[in-house]
């Protein structure tokens, strides 16, 4: 072999800029466990309302061990009705364990720590008088939990800077603001600001809405994205959190950045020549698919991966009582942890 092929031959170098923290926050994966735990303690099926976190490949995980996913409370077979029924992550309206009492359906509350947060704190503006502005995402399952904790008409939805430039309240005097918990603070914050410039008393929560978890992600995507080629977020597409870290690498200068769900989605062609990558996963994201990702341009380039670390999460939720006693083992966990 001469020296031209094996030239040709060599694997073009890259550096992979791998972000920490990434993947899994505490309440995404103490809603994984949930699951898992409830199938030990009460064997199949477990049915979850809606996906339990916004991942395709951890709803698949938990389908394979046992799990029934159904989009509404109607779907559950009554000869089931003794099985466990878990809520999302996400938050559920006041109305839905309401409709599991009153069809003695026995269920377990997923619903994040720091998403039941923003809902006192939606109650607490309402308690004190004030009409609730809550800075969100239409649609998105986590805004409908919120929006359905207090009565309808009580809070309005603003999205971007052009909402809280037109919005008119009945009473300018008496606001209160809370936010979906996985938006990207800067959008957030120019919003805020909009709505506090418009009303001068707009009351804030008692504390930040958005989580400690998207923004450290955030922070960790602005620190390793400028001077990257090419910036993957491994993520759903139907993931807010996930979303918004594609949005940050390219404000933070990333030449071009791709939310991807599995190594199978990459586009080698589309990809082109790069020599820096940066990679990093949504909330609900598992670290098996970014190590899948890693080893797909491993398989590709000379990689060297170097690591963008910001911050440290020892955050750890506990999960519900009646689960408490049940073993979790890491074996338990490996479908998704690896």
């Amino acid at each position: 072999m001469n020296i031209h092929t094996e030239q040709h031959l060599a694997k073009p170098p890259l550096t992979i800029r791998l972000c920490g923290p990434r993947g899994f926050c505490a309440g995404v994966d103490r809603a994984i466990q949930i699951v898992v735990l409830a199938l030990k303690a009460y064997g199949a099926p477990v049915y979850v309302r809606h996906e339990i976190v916004h991942n395709r490949y951890v709803v698949e995980g938990l389908e394979a061990k046992g799990a029934v996913f159904v989009e509404e409370l109607d779907e559950i077979p009554p000869e089931h009705r003794n099985q466990p029924v878990v809520f999302s992550a996400h938050g559920v309206p006041k109305s839905v364990p309401a409709d599991a009492q009153a069809r003695n359906l026995f269920y377990l509350d997923a619903t994040c720590p720091l998403v039941s947060k923003v809902h006192k704190q939606a109650m607490r503006h309402q308690r004190l008088g004030r009409h609730v502005i809550l800075i969100g995402h239409a649609g998105h399952p986590e805004v409908i939990g919120t929006m359905g904790q207090l009565p309808e008409g009580s809070v309005s939805l603003v999205e971007t800077v052009e909402d809280a430039e037109v919005y008119l309240p009945e009473d300018p005097d008496n606001l209160g603001f809370v936010t979906q918990t996985t938006l990207s603070v800067d959008d957030t914050a120019g919003v805020i600001a909009k709505l506090q410039e418009r009303f001068p008393s707009l009351q804030a929560p008692a504390a930040d809405s958005i989580c400690y978890a998207t923004t450290n992600r955030q922070d960790a995507v602005k620190e390793a994205a400028p001077g990257c080629d090419l910036f993957i977020v491994v993520g759903a597409p139907n993931s807010s959190n996930s979303k918004r870290l594609v949005e940050v690498a390219l404000r933070a200068g990333a030449q071009r950045s791709l939310l991807v769900q599995r190594a199978s989605e990459l586009d080698w062609d589309e990809i082109g020549p790069i020599s820096t990558l940066g990679i990093s996963a949504g909330a609900s994201a598992p670290e098996v698919i970014v190590d899948e990702i890693i080893e797909a341009f491993r398989a590709r380039y000379d990689a060297t991966v170097e690591l963008a670390i910001t911050a440290e999460e020892t955050e750890n939720f506990l999960v519900n009582r009646e689960l408490r006693g049940v073993p979790l083992t890491r074996e338990d966990m490996a479908f998704v942890n690896g």
